[in-house]
């Protein structure tokens, strides 16, 4: 059978148990198993006699049973099993005199003790890793590291002088050229057995493979409660076995011969299929030939001489299977740069694609320089919210040569040095005849939404159509209510047209329908705005849908409603994005591929979450990228303030500050990361959805949007229960996640906070992604109107939500939230002009990496250093999420923070080589490579 990086474990593995806990992880292919990497690996462990010992320092050796006892703890249930070791022949190797420890086991499982009491009989030869301890005087070794060696097997007399002058280099040499075990083996039965009648497995066929094994670097593997961090080492190297490697990697950057440590072939019991096996009872000369046809190389091998890596295969073997602490360096560091190649490399040649497409131009009728300066003339004094401003009275606008410069003159503001640029920047790029893909970051209130309308007004003006596409619908209605008041009065005859107020018309048609109309009257007509979300009624939502589909020039505001099948825009020519990570990549393709005559829209994605420029150099490589960083006058700071939930004065005092507040007109958020407490089932161990199903998965949902985990999809109800984005795991020292307090719900604490004494008489409301639009829209009204002055929520009202009346914020569980998410919320208050306070409620523990990273959101409101913290204490991995809309991501060893210098160096290489070969013909491996991320990082590649 040949097996390949896309092979299943399922038809490998014998042991189904195993296989279901290893998709747990993520883990379904070899591919998969293989880029599994371990999270550490272990120093070499010294070898030492046992009169060598020192006590609290790691050690092995090797020793033979004398005696072993059980005894039960009568003070407390359990058993203690107490095992002397003799290692007379070990020490004489060393030229020490011989002596005897206890090796101590504890548990309360009968069927344990029975397990470890049938291998540690008297007289079988051991191997033992452990760290000593003194107790009663006597040296002893407490659930040590155990290897058991198989009695009278061949390949015994090889002797540790043999692995001395091999494997153990470093760990001192064994004088004598016989096994000094030899006589001990033999005078074992051929076979033990266990009570059930099975024969027993041993741990290694010799003492000079078992101490190789003991004392090598170790691979620590992030594990969960269904398999261990051995258990994945063992399939691991029973895969690399398969594939052909026999022996360990060597640091001269080849395979290893048969003189080298050999890895274990895999017993039949686990590993159903085996390939390559030994001939003759050596070890096949093909094994490093095998290895490298089943894991070919990706990089060009010009660049991985030029940077001096290994070969792809040896990389693997050298990183689960590592001869030195350094040689697994070396090999991470080898992945590392090939993951930068092949995602600058598919980032490029996205970008190349892009160029090839066409599209509709959306020329401005004359240079921007002369519209500007006519601008710049009937402009007014700034305001204070240039997103949410309306449009003042009617004023006698100059006669501008086209729409969107006739809009900004109608601006009650001038806009910002910044926004100016990004206007004339997006302008150019919809003049061309290729589709624009622009990122548009910016704080909250920086003004995005005035230039994206500039934007949208552009595409209009020159007689096409433009989606906004909002993620909820209640950022969708404000965006349509903004947008119509900013646009009333302007329409599409040519200069000198006389121009009208008719907001009043423009919301009366949207307390109607929810939709404006079209008109199909030939005389000057206003600019059309379109409201399209899924929770509008049938006659309303077909009104808008015909608008659309008319083709008529103008702007269409829509939810998730626009990548519906029924939605038809003939004559789209520009795709607004409005915080773009809530989109799945099929979503976004979706809408290019709506127009009937085979152009692609210009795309402009938007988004408020921070990202550092390195990052944003990383992960946005195909976009062109804008940032707005001035902030409009007259926005106080938000205070910001960390509260120990347990803590009882001082949340009490927060909580009598937020009655204070309310008392006087102001608003308050109370923000849960799960719906109800009683959602055990889609809770895991980290405050993450268990439909991710590992330590390494992560689901959030925030509205109706989730993020899945690398290990699985997640369900709507573990979408909808879990709303963080929870990127920091706790892991102990062997990889296993760490048990946390479960997280907090928003029925338990609205529930809790209403029977407080600070809050009678106040009404709350609650607003989860579980509630129906309809709903939402009522919730939020009452909530903006003060009826209902607190709102319980979960990270529904991250985006979009604007209540200028919101002052104080709360949020529960922060320590276990991305920074950039905590900076996200904390934008939601302080928005009309008022103190306003941001209150995160923790349980972290004192000088904990949590408590860290909550000092960071506290002492800064600065967005860019606020994502840098977040990516350096994320480490690998992506800042939006490892994974999103059910993708999975490819980067598992890159960082976007530590990595910057070797992601450049990867882009330029990229670049030199797609100059020379565009479509990879010469690197077929490596156009695989490419494709292969391409599919599984849509959202990589398209603005995650």
């Amino acid at each position: 059978m040949s097996i390949t990086m896309g092979t299943t474990l399922a038809s490998l593995v014998t042991n189904k148990r195993r296989v279901s806990a290893l998709k747990s992880l993520g883990i379904v292919t070899v591919g998969d198993a293989l880029t599994y990497y371990p999270f550490r690996v272990t120093e070499p462990v010294p070898l030492r006699a046992i009169r060598e010992a020192a006590p609290g320092q790691q050690m092995a050796f090797a020793a033979v049973i004398r005696d072993m006892r059980v005894v039960p703890m009568n003070a407390r249930r359990g058993y203690r099993l107490e095992a002397t070791v003799d290692d007379a022949d070990f020490a004489r190797s060393r030229r020490v005199p011989g002596s005897t420890a206890r090796l101590t086991f504890f548990s309360y499982r009968k069927s344990y003790v029975d397990w470890v009491s049938m291998r540690l009989r008297a007289g079988t030869s051991v191997v033992v890793s452990g760290m000593p301890s003194e107790y009663m005087g006597q040296l002893q070794f407490t659930h040590p590291g155990i290897l058991t060696v198989a009695p009278g097997s061949a390949g015994a007399g090889a002797g540790l002088e043999g692995y001395a002058r091999g494997a153990a280099s470093g760990n001192g040499a064994f004088a004598g050229s016989a096994d000094p075990y030899a006589s001990a083996q033999s005078a074992y039965p051929p076979a033990a057995t266990d009570p059930s009648g099975a024969a027993l497995k041993y741990g290694a066929d010799t003492v000079q493979e078992a101490l190789t094994r003991v004392c090598r670097p170790r691979p620590v593997y992030h594990a969960s409660s269904r398999i261990s961090s051995e258990h994945i080492h063992e399939t691991i190297l029973g895969l690399l076995w398969m594939m052909g490697a026999r022996t360990s990697s060597t640091p001269d950057g080849q395979l290893a011969g048969a003189g080298s440590a050999g890895i274990v072939a895999p017993t039949t019991d686990t590993i159903a299929v085996q390939n390559g096996e030994e001939k003759s009872g050596t070890i096949a000369e093909s094994g490093a030939e095998a290895l490298s046809q089943s894991i070919p190389d990706v990089l060009p091998e010009s660049v991985r001489k030029a940077k001096n890596l290994m070969h792809r295969a040896e990389a693997f073997l050298a990183i689960h299977d590592p001869a030195s602490t350094a040689r697994f360096k070396e090999a991470i560091e080898t992945l590392r740069y090939e993951e930068a190649f092949v995602s600058q490399t598919s980032l490029l040649k996205a970008r190349q694609h892009a160029h090839k497409s066409s599209a509709h131009p959306c020329p401005l009728n004359e240079a921007l320089e002369t519209a500007r300066a006519s601008v710049g003339e009937a402009a007014a004094e700034p305001s204070t919210q240039p997103e949410a401003s309306e449009r003042g009275a009617a004023t006698d606008l100059p006669d501008l040569p086209n729409l969107r410069d006739r809009f900004i003159a109608s601006l009650p503001f001038t806009l910002t040095a910044g926004q100016s640029q990004v206007v004339d920047d997006i302008a150019a790029d919809l003049e061309r005849d290729w589709p624009m893909q622009r990122l548009l970051q910016g704080e909250v209130g920086s003004g995005k939404t005035v230039v994206a309308l500039a934007a949208m007004l552009q595409a209009v003006g020159a007689g096409y159509q433009a989606v906004l596409v909002a993620p909820t619908q209640v950022l969708a209605e404000q965006h349509y209510e903004t947008i119509s008041k900013m646009v009333s009065g302007l329409t599409l005859a040519q200069p000198g047209a006389k121009e009208t107020d008719a907001a009043a018309d423009v919301e009366g048609a949207m307390g109607a329908s929810g939709a404006s109309t079209v008109s199909s009257s030939k005389v000057p007509a206003e600019i059309p705005v379109t409201l399209l979300t899924g929770g509008m009624k049938l006659a309303a939502r077909r009104k808008a849908l015909a608008a659309a589909a008319s083709g008529e020039p103008g702007i269409i505001v829509a939810t998730h409603a626009a990548f519906s099948k029924t939605f038809q825009a003939p004559h789209l020519a520009l795709v607004v994005i409005d915080e773009q990570h809530r989109f799945g990549v099929e979503q976004r393709e979706s809408l290019n591929a709506k127009t009937d005559d085979g152009t692609t829209p210009h795309l402009l994605v938007m988004t408020a979450t921070p990202i550092p420029r390195t990052a944003a150099m990383t992960w946005f490589g195909d976009l062109d990228i804008s940032w707005l960083t001035e902030l409009p006058g007259g926005r106080k700071p938000i205070r910001t303030v960390v509260v120990n939930e347990a803590d009882a004065a001082t949340m009490g005092r927060m909580f009598a500050h937020i009655r204070a507040r309310v008392d006087a007109g102001e608003r308050a958020y109370i923000v849960c990361p799960r719906i109800d407490a009683d959602d055990e089932e889609n809770e895991g161990g980290s405050g993450v959805s268990a439909a991710a199903g590992s330590a390494r998965g992560r689901a959030a949902a925030s509205g109706s949007s989730a993020r899945t985990a690398a290990g699985g999809r997640a369900t709507r109800a573990a979408a909808d229960a879990i709303g963080i984005d929870d990127p920091y795991e706790t892991f102990d020292e062997n990889g296993e996640t760490v048990a946390r307090p479960p997280l907090h719900a928003v029925a338990e604490i609205a529930d809790r906070l209403q029977k407080l004494p600070q809050f009678q008489g106040i009404r709350f409301a609650t607003l989860t992604g579980r509630d129906k639009d309809d709903v939402k829209t009522q919730v939020m009204a009452d909530f903006a109107g003060g009826e209902t002055p607190i709102l319980v929520s979960t990270t529904v009202i991250e985006v979009g939500v604007d209540v200028k009346q919101a002052s104080c914020i709360v949020i529960f569980d922060a320590d276990r939230y991305g920074l950039s998410q905590l900076h996200q919320l904390r934008g939601r208050v302080g928005r009309g002009g008022t103190n306003s306070w941001a209150f995160l409620i923790s349980r972290a523990e004192p000088g904990s990496p949590a408590e860290q990273r909550l000092e960071v959101i506290h002492h800064s409101l600065d967005g860019a250093e606020i994502a840098q913290a977040d990516l350096e204490f994320r480490g690998a991995g992506d800042v939006l999420g490892d994974a999103q809309s059910g993708g999975k991501s490819s980067l598992k060893l890159l960082r976007v923070v530590k990595d910057a210098d070797m992601i450049a160096d990867a882009r330029t290489r990229a670049e030199q080589l797609l100059a020379a070969d565009p479509e990879l013909a010469g690197e077929v491996q490596l156009a695989g490579a490419v494709l292969d991320f391409t599919r599984g990082n849509e959202t990589f590649l398209t603005s995650n």
